[in-house]
């Protein structure tokens, strides 16, 4: 569902832009639909239709996603969400009243050191199902600020990306430099935001500042070099008068050299932007690590002291294994499993039993 079809929904039902406007207010700040205000019950604010229609309105926006399993770590609690149809993205309840959010199920640019990665895309998420990772999270605590950093890549989703950051930076209280997108790099954006109404902060995947590592580590991201990368940042960073988030997946004897420091302090000087170091969260198995501590203190000493702003910003839920795409992939490999079992126990595949069997993948 598109926020214009909720839309059209309530004015089917009467309903006029002050009705409209109400009624998607107290959903985003996750009230019920039948919320007065100070002055006025609902019973005597919204039309007759309309207050008929509450409960099945309700429903249906209570359907678009529910919390499957939350799991509490130091830095915050990271939430499987189930979408309508069984799909599952993740939200994370970050420090200070902020929220990270999912824009598609899965990913098709394939970043290597990433778990959403892996999966490849399977579909896009809409802005009502965007919007409804918020409401989850406000049914539980306040939020001020929402980054869109978790599964997928927000370029690739653009319409309804930037319908949910429209929504919430005037309907949903959240101040429009609160409101952080994401992307690997891509012209449309840079094209796009400049335009909105709600124009938010922007946070750009840079990771290296060698044009063929960054294509080798992203390979499906658009070819562009990591300085004109930064030039298209730099340029909405002085029309917005905001700094631009420069992430740096840090990765042991990949991007950690002094070249690279040499090269950053070239790239970013001067510039109106904040380089976040990302130490790489380890997954079992995978082909890269995390440098050691001390070496990611002198990274951020070593680049403060040539004259740029860098810190330390630690991938959400690790210690609860929950980096990014983490629970999504164990909760889709338990799902086989089961299935798999289902289907071994049953007599018409008893002969497939053990092919089945061999292709499962965790």
């Amino acid at each position: 569902m598109r926020f214009s079809d909720f839309t059209h929904r309530l004015t089917a039902l009467g309903a006029l832009p002050v009705h409209r406007g109400r009624v998607v207010r107290v959903w985003l700040n996750g009230q019920a639909l039948d919320t007065g205000t100070r002055r006025r019950s609902a019973g005597d604010f919204l039309p007759l239709a309309l207050r008929d229609a509450i409960p099945a309105l309700t429903s249906e926006l209570d359907g678009l996603a529910r919390v499957r399993s939350e799991h509490a770590g130091n830095d915050g609690s990271r939430l499987l969400v189930e979408l309508a149809d069984g799909q599952m993205v993740e939200s994370v309840l970050l420090p200070r009243d902020g929220l990270c959010v999912s824009t598609q199920v899965g990913c098709a640019v394939g970043c290597r050191f990433c778990m959403t990665g892996k999966s490849g895309l399977i579909r896009q998420v809409t802005s009502m199902e965007i919007l409804a990772q918020v409401v989850l999270a406000r049914r539980q605590r306040a939020v001020k600020k929402v980054v869109f950093m978790g599964m997928g890549e927000p370029a690739h989703n653009l319409d309804n990306v930037l319908e949910a950051i429209d929504l919430l930076g005037t309907e949903g209280n959240i101040g429009h430099k609160n409101l952080v997108f994401s992307t690997v790099g891509d012209q449309r954006v840079f094209d796009a935001l400049p335009k909105q109404r709600v124009k938010p902060a922007l946070a750009l995947s840079l990771h290296t500042t060698k044009a063929d590592l960054r294509e080798h580590l992203l390979p499906r991201a658009p070819k562009i070099t990591p300085e004109a990368l930064v030039e298209l940042g730099e340029q909405y960073a002085r029309d917005t008068d905001y700094p631009i988030q420069y992430q740096w997946t840090l990765l042991k004897g990949i991007n950690d050299g002094d070249d690279e420091l040499d090269a950053v302090v070239r790239l970013l000087k001067g510039k109106y932007g904040v380089l976040n170091v990302i130490p790489f969260n380890s997954l079992e198995g995978d082909d890269y690590q995390r440098p050691d501590v001390e070496r990611i203190r002198e990274i951020v000493r070593t680049l403060h002291g040539r004259g740029v702003l860098a810190k330390v910003r630690n991938s959400a839920g690790q210690d609860v294994d929950g980096g990014c795409g983490q629970l999504r992939a164990r909760a889709v490999g338990a799902a086989q499993v089961v299935e798999l079992r289902r289907k071994a126990s049953s007599p018409t595949h008893a002969n497939h039993r053990h092919a089945d069997v061999a292709r499962i993948t965790l």
